[in-house]
């Protein structure tokens, strides 16, 4: 059976996995699986501490260890894949792909044993993107051009 073509909609493709510029918290790129799955955002972050509505964190960008502060959006309960619940916090950053730059809802946690350091989940990609699960770093190839 032929089913009818759809036309889609003129949105930019990215694979399950791209590299992300986080400019508003440091230099270089880290890798996000790009995660439909997921509701939110989540970032590696180390040595989170609380001052006031100011969170300040560690991220381990390009193998080098960045100091970040950043206004304390919410505090969010997530219920990570494995079932355990935690209490994170949540922070607005920009996220840059390819030559696409936008804010996002990112929730900090330690994310050192998962596969990559960032996920970007459903919120952070509707109506942005198209998602091909079958090719990573689509608009962000692995080198970056001199």
């Amino acid at each position: 059976m032929n089913l009818p073509r759809i036309p889609a909609r003129a949105l930019p493709l990215i694979g399950w996995k791209e590299h992300v510029g986080l400019p508003e918290l440091a230099k270089g790129r880290i890798v996000a699986k790009i995660d439909t799955g997921a509701r939110s955002a989540a970032l590696h972050a180390t040595f989170i501490a609380y001052m006031g509505r100011r969170v300040h964190f560690t991220l381990d960008i390009d193998g080098h260890k960045k100091n970040c502060v950043a206004p304390l959006a919410d505090l969010k309960r997530i219920k990570s894949s494995n079932g355990m619940s935690e209490l994170r916090p949540v922070i607005e950053t920009m996220v840059r792909i390819g030559p696409f730059e936008f804010p996002v809802l990112v929730t900090l946690t330690d994310r050192k044993d998962m596969g990559v350091p960032m996920l970007l989940g459903r919120e952070a990609l509707r109506k942005r993107f198209l998602v091909n699960a079958a090719r990573s770093f689509i608009l962000s190839p692995r080198k970056v051009p001199k």
